[in-house]
């Protein structure tokens, strides 16, 4: 029972998954910082309002429904999100991409193999940018 225990934690995906989270709360912070600092006083601007917390609210038998405090969770999870996309992810996909871009510079193509065609192809070209080297057959025979 213990080996087992041991062989599912040292599995590397529970380490990445222990690391992912607790990099996650401590990411969460800072993104709670832009959102709180920049989107929500912009947003405040925008609708003229100090919170959403206490506007709409609707009492029904005593019950207050505060349909402002739904509204203002939805705008700041979109906040967030858009947040995390515009100023994370979407970075991080470019530089990614251009770091792909730049491993398969001179590269072939992994769709089209290499054959030994096209590799004898490659040395006959490079034979003939050299050019003719001093004593070596040129290809032709004359017949002596």
């Amino acid at each position: 029972m213990i080996k087992g225990f041991k062989e599912f934690i040292m599995r590397g995906n529970v380490i990445d998954l222990a690391v992912a989270v607790v990099i996650g709360a401590a990411f969460t912070s800072v993104v709670n910082a832009i959102v709180a600092n920049l989107i929500n006083p912009l947003i405040g601007l925008l609708f003229k309002a100090d919170s959403l917390d206490s506007a709409l609210v609707l009492t029904i038998g005593g019950a207050d429904f505060k349909f402002g405090a739904i509204i203002g969770a939805v705008i700041s999870f979109l906040a967030v999100a858009a947040v995390v996309y515009f100023v994370f992810v979407m970075p991080m996909n470019h530089f990614k991409e251009r770091a792909e871009q730049k491993r398969k510079a001179g590269q072939p193509d992994p769709e089209q193999p290499e054959t030994e065609l096209t590799v004898l192809a490659q040395i006959r070209d490079l034979l003939a940018e050299q050019g003719p080297a001093s004593g070596a057959p040129t290809g032709r025979h004359t017949g002596e």
